[in-house]
């Protein structure tokens, strides 16, 4: 019996106090917090640790070099967090270590047995955790994007790697399954190349393809099966998609497909604890299969076998946060390094995808036009000629078309209402033949704010003498129709039909097949059950006027995505989109044909030396630092600046979009043009002219984007 039940009236704690003293006495280690290890012995193995610091700063774009304490000897390894002293100057060295600074976070990416430094080291503060949470997989594809995008390796590691959780690393990560039987190929038998492709994955091969997907609700679990040949190869696979709705309905898709425990689901509506959980399942190897949003695109799958892309003409892929990288680019980095398939996915085509084909770099995988006509549904366009002979357009902007497919729509189901969110704000044409108003120096978009003289939004030079290329006529057009309006004539005729929203403030997932008005900006778009019976595209010049190289591009994937969420033109499926017919964007919609306008597209851009045939970078800030760091910049000799030109001032508690000047303040911008095989360069350029002008003056006001999706 314990002594503490034969004399329940006495305690243990003089005893456990007196041990406790004891052991304090016997501490050799010094623990002064913040630790300092003043005095402490080094690792007898390896005492350096490479440190990449967590300061973003271009200038600050290199490792540091740290002393290992003894004590932290077996938990720092590379790729764990660490915590480090930083900035500490040359004076502050006692007992030949270098103390002082301000304690920072890091990632300790090699143990080295000497330093390139020939100063005293400090040493390193502390390991955050054992986790090692950064692997050379991932270290080499973090530098590779900093290098693209002109960025810093510290601010791509802040969008690859997911904020610590102490709790999701506590708990194990389950065991792996085996690799599962390839699934049949399903509806890829629609597609011409579609079973091969399926069966190269299986095999371990590498294909890469730009996939033109017919209309309809089976992509989910046509990118599921894909993923499912590729795990049964016995490789990884990543998924990346738009938003939260998508990444749903692939994760639905792939449980059904695969089954449960088989992949991991990465998005931010799960919260930091699990998603952070998920992330490192993936990084030890339990689960093989990822699919996420946008930050999913750094995700550290072992064996990388294949990765997608679905919709990459979506703005969500382009990240906001410095360097600014975009999806589509961070996976071919992927597919090229880890030598893996590659897919890219959409119902539409963008002009990046059409290059990929037209290169030779990827496979076009599409279905045959029967396969089209039976899945897509029947387009009806209305002009401006039969909107000014329509009464009832006149008296309530829609045409008597439009009525009539509502009316017989409702019948049998849903009918899906498309008006262009606030705020956009149409380019020029001509008035006569809607050729768009361009530069005659640098093909650029004119502008005409607030009724002033006419220049380019690119160059900035003037354009008093403007005539149409096409037509000869003078006369410009801007036209913006009102979607509120719209949406609220709509509720009044069908007084009995429930009227549903999706937009910005609160986006719908799926709507009831049941008679209703669904009326959504681009993009909000809910599923119907068995789909819409019929679509009203509303507002065509808002979305085609807009003051941007991709409008066309961009209203054409717009009109496609809804128009997808349609029923078959055999099942009475029909949209009518209002819209001049003659247009090209138009055109490719009736026909539909997204691939064939991405060819002419790319054709055009190629001949007038556009993005992505040629690479752009934005230089935007004051104007003096704008001029300062372009004389500074060591530019290719085959580089051309357009610009600067001046940018809408912010007026002071007004709206502010990402990237714009800060309230009230005068910023330019200059638009920086390479041929290709110069972009690498040009990033370099104007990364070191700005990380020189960081060094010496300390803040730099100037902000750099490579490739911006935006650039009028």
């Amino acid at each position: 019996m314990s002594s503490e039940k034969e004399n329940p009236g006495e305690t243990a704690e003089p005893e456990q106090l007196a041990l406790i003293r004891e052991t304090v006495r016997q501490a050799k280690v010094p623990r002064a917090k913040p630790r300092t290890w003043r005095g402490a012995a080094l690792a007898k193995e390896l005492p350096v640790a490479r440190v990449v610091v967590n300061k973003g700063s271009l200038h600050l774009d290199q490792f540091f070099d740290y002393a290992v304490p003894e004590e932290l000897d077996e938990a720092a390894q590379p790729g764990v967090r660490v915590r480090v002293r930083f900035g500490a100057g040359a004076h502050q060295v006692k007992n030949g270590r270098r103390e002082g600074g301000r304690l920072i976070d890091g990632f300790l990416v090699e143990r080295r047995a000497t330093s390139d430094y020939s100063g005293p080291l400090a040493a390193l503060a502390d390991v955050v955790s054992p986790e090692p949470v950064l692997g050379p997989e991932l270290l080499g594809l973090a530098r590779a994007v900093a290098d693209r995008y002109a960025g810093s390796l510290a601010d791509v590691l802040q969008l690859a790697v997911p904020p610590r959780s102490a709790r999701a690393e506590g708990r194990p990560s389950p065991e792996p399954l085996p690799p599962p039987a390839a699934p049949e190929p399903g509806s890829w038998t629609r597609y011409e190349r579609g079973p091969a492709f399926l069966d190269s994955l299986a095999r371990g091969g590498a294909p890469r393809a730009v996939w033109n997907a017919l209309p309809g609700p089976h992509w989910a679990e046509e990118i599921a099966r894909a993923v499912g040949a590729t795990l049964a190869s016995g490789r990884g696979a990543l998924v990346v998609v738009p938003d939260g709705r998508a990444a749903g309905r692939v994760d639905a898709a792939l449980t059904a497909v695969l089954g449960e425990g088989r992949h991991a689901l990465l998005t931010a509506e799960a919260g930091p604890e699990k998603r952070y959980a998920q992330w490192l399942a993936v990084r030890r190897g339990a689960v093989r299969a990822v699919v996420g949003t946008r930050a999913a695109m750094f995700a550290p799958v072992r064996d990388l076998g294949l990765v997608v892309i679905w919709d990459d003409g979506d703005g969500s892929h382009s990240e906001p946060h410095a360097p600014q990288p975009h999806a589509r680019e961070v996976l071919l980095l992927r597919a090229a390094h880890d030598r893996c398939a590659f897919l890219l996915g959409s119902t539409g085509c963008t002009v990046e995808a059409a290059q990929l084909v037209e290169s030779g770099w990827a496979k076009a995988l599409f279905a045959g036009r029967e396969q089209v006509r039976r899945a897509a549904p029947l387009i009806r366009t209305v002009g401006d000629g039969e909107l000014a002979r329509d009464e009832a357009a006149r008296a309530a902007r829609l045409p008597s078309l439009a009525w009539q497919t509502v009316r017989e729509g409702l019948k049998t189901g849903p009918v899906l209402v498309q008006v262009p969110r606030r705020g956009y704000v149409p380019r020029l044409a001509c008035e006569r033949c809607r050729t768009p108003a361009r530069c005659r120096h640098c093909a650029g978009p004119l502008e005409a704010p607030e009724q002033q003289e006419l220049h380019c939004g690119w160059c900035g030079r003037g354009a008093s003498d403007w005539h149409c290329v096409e037509c000869g006529s003078t006369r410009l057009r801007a036209q913006v129709v009102g979607a509120r309006r719209t949406a609220e004539e709509l509720g009044r005729a069908f007084p009995a039909v429930p009227v549903r929203t999706s937009g910005r403030d609160h986006i719908l997932d799926t709507v009831p097949g049941r008679p209703a008005l669904v009326v959504s900006t681009p993009g909000a778009e809910p599923v119907a059950e068995g789909g819409y019976a019929a679509a009203l595209l509303l507002d065509g010049w808002a979305m085609l006027g807009r003051p941007d190289l991709r409008a066309g591009e961009e209203a054409l994937r717009r009109w496609i995505d809804a128009a997808s969420l349609v029923r078959g033109q055999p099942d009475g499926g029909t949209v009518v989109v209002v819209a001049e017919p003659t247009l090209r964007p138009v055109q490719a919609l009736v026909r539909w044909d997204p691939v064939g306008h991405a060819q002419r597209e790319l054709a055009e851009r190629a001949e007038l030396g556009f993005p992505p045939v040629s690479r752009m970078a934005a230089v935007t800030g004051p104007p003096e630092a704008v001029a300062g760091l372009l004389a500074a910049a060591g530019l290719p000799a085959d580089a051309e600046v357009l610009g600067p030109v001046p940018l809408p001032v912010v007026r002071p508690g007004g709206p502010r979009r990402p990237g714009d000047p800060p309230p009230g303040e005068q910023w330019e911008r200059a638009l920086v043009r390479v041929p290709p095989g110069s972009g690498a360069a040009l990033a370099t350029a104007l990364k070191q002219a700005r990380a020189a002008r960081m060094t010496r003056g300390g803040g730099d006001p100037v902000r750099i984007r490579v490739d911006p999706p935006d650039i009028g």
